[in-house]
């Protein structure tokens, strides 16, 4: 093999190799892009609570909104109606059925909210391992495993979807999965303020944690 052969076998490898590097860390950086440009997100979901054995369990549809920094809320529509508000730090869980609210810190509430994950009110890099998933649904899968062993579940999911959100997925510590799939979501639009201010309706329950 002459010199110039050489060069260009060479050449070959290292373009072979920095394209498969860039693949492997495009949803890593698709991420990122996406929690950076995001202001607000508004969109409907479905999710789907899955136990133990494989099975789903229950199916619920609502509304998300967020606006970073720390602001997020769920507003499940059916088959049972619960609102889960957080802003100043608080995530408040309501349950209508129950008339009781649930008042938590902001950072004991990833177990329960995900969406604490895109509120920026959490370092990603600081806090977990990000580990790219490759492609499956049509969604760039990025796995978050937390640094912290005593954290309340074991990894997120987050599915991305031509650079927007798109599916999360939450393992918790007792088998269960919580996947969430997102349709109609709208970046950066301006969202009533209201909507993240709770007041307990008269009569309620409050327990704070």
């Amino acid at each position: 093999m002459n010199k110039m052969n050489y060069l260009r076998l060479i050449w070959l490898l290292l373009a072979f190799v920095s394209g498969a590097s860039y693949a492997e860390d495009r949803p890593v950086r698709e991420l990122k892009a996406f929690l950076s440009a995001t202001r607000t997100l508004t969109a409907d979901f479905k999710q789907v609570l899955i136990n133990e054995a494989g099975d789903p369990v229950q199916t619920s549809y609502g509304m998300f909104y967020l606006q970073r920094p720390g602001k997020f809320r769920w507003d499940y529509k059916k088959p049972i109606q619960q609102q889960i508000v957080s802003s100043s730090g608080k995530v408040w869980f309501y349950d209508p059925d129950l008339e009781q609210v649930t008042v938590k810190k902001l950072d004991q509430s990833l177990g329960s909210t995900p969406a604490l994950l895109l509120s920026g009110e959490v370092s990603l890099e600081d806090n977990f391992t990000m580990e790219q998933q490759g492609e499956d649904e049509g969604l760039l899968w990025v796995k978050l495993v937390p640094k912290n062993e005593e954290s309340g579940f074991k990894y997120v999911l987050i599915g991305l979807s031509n650079g927007s959100l798109g599916g999360m997925e939450l393992s918790d510590n007792f088998g269960q999965l919580t996947r969430i799939y997102f349709s109609n979501v709208a970046i950066n639009r301006e969202i009533k303020q209201d909507l993240f201010q709770f007041n307990a309706p008269k009569g309620a329950d409050v327990f704070s944690e």
